[in-house]
């Protein structure tokens, strides 16, 4: 496992139009695993969704990314917003696809 559960975090930056999301390990400040809204692979996936399903598929995607390299516990990290909406929905995802927080 890659750094300590305590540094790493799952980091959200919610736009008015998109979403961002990436898994960062604060003990040498890189980004292991990272999705967003504005990715072509991820675009394809959200075609016709609202703005909370989209979400949703950008933490389950985030969280396909770090199970990938070795990270299964993570901080969330909600940069401030209120955990509900599009938030809770990314948590969500990531939660259901394995990430544990």
């Amino acid at each position: 496992i890659i750094g300590t559960p305590a540094r790493l975090r799952l980091n959200v930056y919610r736009s008015l139009n998109h979403i961002y999301a990436q898994v960062i390990d604060d003990s040498i400040g890189n980004t292991i695993a990272a999705a967003s809204t504005v990715e072509a692979s991820v675009k394809a996936l959200i075609e016709g969704k609202n703005k909370k399903e989209a979400a949703f598929i950008v933490g389950e995607t985030v969280a396909k990314r770090a199970l990938e390299k070795g990270v299964a516990k993570v901080v969330f990290d909600r940069g401030g917003y209120l955990y509900t909406g599009r938030v809770a929905e990314l948590a969500a995802g990531a939660r259901k696809a394995g990430l544990d927080f």
